[in-house]
C-alpha cells in the first residue's frame, strides 16, 4: 500500500524540466489572479485564444453545435464553465472537473472608510475559514472592482507591483501584549479588529480651504482616490474589494520542489483542470471544466455551486446540439462522472497528532483522492461509491498517474467539505480529487509541484477515458 515518491518518475533532465515549466506557469497564474473575478478573466481570455466559443454568443448566433466543439460559459465574470462536445450524445453523461477559484480573504465593507487619531483606516469582514492572527503584521495589497452610479468600472489592483504601496493590520508589540496572550488564538486578533491602515498625511490648509473636513487624514485619502481612480467615498457602496497577501509566489525549498503562494485552495486545482481541457479533442463523452466562486462560504449565491448556472448551462448546449429535452437533461446529468478538484490537507511534520499516518496525504505522492469529506461520522459528506474508485484506480495505473487516497484528518479532530455533495445530488458519481496542502487557508500556503503536475495529467486521464 506504500505509494512511491512521484519525483522517482522524473530524473533530472527533459522529464523534470516538464514538471518544473509546468509549475512556473501555474506560479505566474497564482501571482497575477488573486481574486475570483481575475481568475475567470485569465482563464476565459486563453480559452478564446484556445478556440472556445463564449456560449451566449453561439446562442445569439443560433450556432448548431457538434462533436468537438468547444464553448465557453461566463458567470457574472466570477465563475465559468468550459464544454467540449463528444462524440456521444450529453445525454449519455459528461466527464466534469470541477474547482473553486475563491479562497480565504478579507473583504472591504460598504462603508469602509474612516479616521482614528489622524490614522486613515478602512473597515472589514473576513470572508471564509480563517485564523485571523495570521493577516496581521503582513504586506496587504487590495484588488477589486468599484461600480459606479454611471454604469462605468474601475478596477483595483494595489500593492503587487513594485513601485506600489502596500497596506496592513497592525499587530499589539510584544512589550504590551501580557493580556493579549492569555487569550486563545481564536480570541488573540478579533474580527472587527482587523482594520486596515491606508495613510497618515493630514489635508493642507490650501486643500481644505473651501470643504472644511474635519477628518483631514480621511480627506487627503479621498482627495488621492478622486485624482487617482476618479471615485468618491459613496462609491464604495458598491464596490467589491478584497484584502490579500501582497506580493508573488515563490519558489520554496533549496531544491525548489515547492511553491509557497496565496490561494492554492483551490486555484491548484482550478489551473490543471483547465489545462487539462487543452489536450481533449474530440472526447468520447463530453469534456466540461466547472469553475465556481463563493465556496469557501458555502457555496451560496448566483455565483456558488448552488445556482442554477452549470443546469442552465448545460440546457443551453444541449439545446445547441440539437438534444434538448427537460428529460435528456435529467439523463446528462444523472450519468456523468464528476471529479470534484478540490484540495487535501496535507501532513505536515510539525503537527502530527491530527493526522492518522495510513489516512493521511503527503506532499510527493501525486493526486489525492478524498472518498468522503465532511466531519466526525461523514457528517455532511458525499462518500463515493467504491465502483466509481476502482474504474478511477484503473484509469490512473493505466496512465501511470501516481495517485494516493486520504481523509482529512482524523475522526473527531474536524473537517471541511467541497461541492461535491451538490452535483452529487443530480445522481451523478462524484469523488473529491486534488492537491495536498500545507498551510492552509493561511495567507501563505504551499504545495509540491509534482503533486501539481500528477494532478493534471489524472484529470487528462479522466476526461479522455472515465
Amino acid at each position: 500500500m506504500e505509494r512511491k515518491n512521484a519525483w522517482e518518475k522524473y530524473p533530472q533532465g527533459e522529464k523534470r524540466n516538464e514538471v518544473f515549466a509546468f509549475a512556473e506557469d501555474y506560479r505566474k497564474f497564482i501571482s497575477e489572479c488573486k481574486t475570483e473575478r481575475e481568475c475567470a478573466t485569465y482563464i476565459y481570455d486563453l480559452a478564446k485564444e484556445a478556440g472556445f466559443v463564449d456560449l451566449d454568443e453561439a446562442i445569439a448566433a443560433g450556432t448548431a453545435l457538434k462533436a468537438g466543439d468547444k464553448v465557453i460559459a461566463n458567470n457574472m465574470g466570477k465563475g465559468l464553465a468550459m464544454f467540449i462536445l463528444g462524440e456521444k450524445g450529453m445525454e449519455a453523461g459528461m466527464n466534469i472537473l470541477g474547482a473553486h477559484i475563491d479562497s480565504p480573504r478579507i473583504d472591504l465593507k460598504q462603508v469602509p472608510m474612516f479616521e482614528d487619531t489622524e490614522m486613515a483606516m478602512l473597515d472589514t469582514h473576513y470572508y471564509g475559514g480563517i485564523k485571523k492572527y495570521q493577516w496581521v503584521a503582513l504586506p496587504l495589497a487590495l484588488h477589486g472592482v468599484i461600480c459606479k452610479k454611471d454604469g462605468t468600472t474601475v478596477n483595483v489592483n494595489i500593492g503587487d507591483k513594485p513601485e506600489d504601496p502596500v497596506f496592513g493590520i497592525s499587530d499589539l508589540l510584544i512589550h504590551l501584549s501580557a493580556d493579549q496572550l492569555d487569550k486563545k488564538a481564536a480570541k488573540v486578533i478579533e474580527g472587527e479588529s482587523l482594520d486596515l491602515l491606508i495613510g497618515s498625511i493630514p489635508m493642507t490648509e490650501e486643500e481644505d480651504a473651501e470643504e472644511k473636513v474635519k477628518e483631514k487624514v480621511k480627506g487627503n485619502i479621498l482627495r488621492i482616490l478622486e485624482e487617482t481612480y476618479g471615485v468618491e467615498e459613496e462609491d464604495f457602496l458598491s464596490a467589491e474589494i478584497e484584502v490579500v497577501p501582497a506580493g508573488e509566489a515563490r519558489d520554496y525549498g533549496f531544491d525548489r520542489s515547492m511553491i509557497m503562494g496565496y490561494g492554492h485552495d483551490d486555484r491548484v486545482c482550478a489551473w490543471p483542470s483547465y489545462k487539462a481541457m487543452l489536450e481533449v479533442d474530440v472526447p468520447e463523452y463530453t469534456s466540461v471544466c466547472l469553475l465556481v466562486d463563493k465556496e469557501e462560504i458555502g457555496s451560496v449565491g448566483a455565483t456558488g455551486m448552488e445556482s442554477k448556472f452549470f443546469e442552465n448551462c448545460v440546457a443551453e448546449v444541449m439545446n445547441l446540439a440539437g438534444c434538448y429535452s427537460e428529460l435528456a437533461l435529467r439523463r446528462a446529468l444523472k450519468n456523468s462522472k464528476m471529479l470534484s478538484s478540490d484540495v487535501s490537507a496535507a501532513f505536515d511534520p510539525n503537527f502530527p497528532s491530527v493526522m492518522e499516518k495510513k489516512n493521511a496525504a503527503y506532499f510527493g505522492k501525486g493526486l489525492v483522492f478524498n472518498k468522503f469529506t465532511g466531519r466526525g461520522g461523514k457528517g455532511g459528506s458525499n462518500d463515493a461509491n467504491p465502483e466509481y474508485i476502482a474504474k478511477l484506480r484503473n484509469i490512473m495505473d493505466t496512465n501511470e498517474v501516481s495517485f494516493q487516497t486520504a481523509e482529512l484528518g482524523k475522526v473527531d479532530q474536524g473537517g471541511g467539505g467541497t461541492i461535491a455533495y451538490i452535483l452529487a445530488s443530480y445522481g451523478m458519481n462524484v469523488i473529491d480529487s486534488g492537491v495536498a496542502v500545507l498551510n492552509m487557508h493561511a495567507p501563505w500556503e504551499i504545495i509540491s509541484k509534482v503533486d501539481l503536475y500528477e494532478a493534471y495529467r489524472g484529470y487528462v486521464a479522466f476526461l479522455k477515458e472515465a
